[in-house]
């Protein structure tokens, strides 16, 4: 064990834990479990599974639950426990803690009240799809769960058309089907898009497809577990060289020209060489 394994100073840490495979857990998540004051998790058996997984000793500690359902009532105690100067660990029941978790608002209460944040990074289902999609990674929007209505569901699915990113949601496998079929609409029946399913675990599975198809296999199939839904982005917006050329000469009359190309580069979604070759080409005409 390291020194950090040894002994913790005062606050809240948060864990990643695997969202599959058990032995994605991190070394430094394995110190932190075994140092800990107190130990608290969203899911109290998911947690001390893991650690009978590793072989982690509960010794005289209990594993507290800290959940939607009762954050209100049990916030004062664990801050009651950063106040005495303890170590605090969180575990979400799967994945990163704070995305789409309820240690949100237990993580905000310690850093207003003034308690050292300390996160292990590790395992989240929306990194892991992403590298799995083969959609862009370069700019991407998580959404977390859409609403469960349809017409809510497509409503916020427009508001979120016209961004340049690939867009990543959780979703209920009993949902996924309806939801596919509502972004097909809103976003284009030809959209690209990748349903990821049991990341990590034994049955792991990636789909691949237009939304149109996807929204079609998912109908006809009944799925289990965890899914990540991740759609390409919208196709870009045809730019007339006349309104490439106008931006390009606004922006030389404050900035360089590399700060002109990324500029203008961004706005239109372009490739930045591109762009800058005909910066280059239009500061030396002036």
């Amino acid at each position: 064990m390291n020194s950090e394994s040894r002994k913790l100073t005062a606050g809240l840490y948060l864990i990643a834990t695997p969202i599959g495979t058990a032995r994605d857990i991190t070394l430094r998540a394995l110190d932190i479990l075994t140092a800990a004051d107190v130990l608290v998790a969203e899911d109290t058996r998911s947690l001390r599974k893991l650690m009978e997984i590793h072989g982690i000793p509960l010794r005289d500690r209990i594993v507290l639950a800290y959940h939607d359902h009762n954050g209100d009532k049990m916030r004062p105690r664990l801050m009651q426990a950063l106040e005495q100067g303890k170590s605090v660990v969180y575990a979400s029941e799967a994945g990163t803690p704070m995305v789409a978790d309820p240690g949100f608002d237990l993580a905000r209460a310690a850093v207003a009240e003034g308690h050292a944040l300390i996160s292990a990074p590790g395992p989240s289902a929306v990194i892991t799809a992403l590298t799995l999609a083969g959609l862009p990674t370069d700019r991407f929007f998580f959404g977390g769960f859409l609403p469960t209505a349809s017409g809510k569901r497509k409503t916020a699915l427009a508001e979120v058309a016209p961004v340049t990113a690939t867009l990543v949601f959780y979703e209920s496998p009993k949902r996924v089907a309806a939801m596919l079929a509502d972004a097909a609409k809103a976003l284009g029946a030809t959209r690209r898009a990748v349903v990821c399913r049991e990341l990590t675990k034994k049955f792991e599975e990636v789909m691949r497809g237009t939304l149109e198809e996807l929204a079609q296999i998912c109908a006809e199939r009944t799925l289990k577990g965890e899914i990540v839904v991740l759609i390409d982005r919208g196709d870009k917006e045809t730019v007339s060289d006349s309104d490439l050329e106008q931006a390009l000469r606004e922006a030389l009359q404050s900035v360089s020209v590399r700060d002109a190309a990324d500029q203008v580069s961004t706005l239109y979604s372009l490739p930045r060489r591109q762009v800058y070759q005909r910066a280059l080409a239009l500061s030396k005409e002036e």
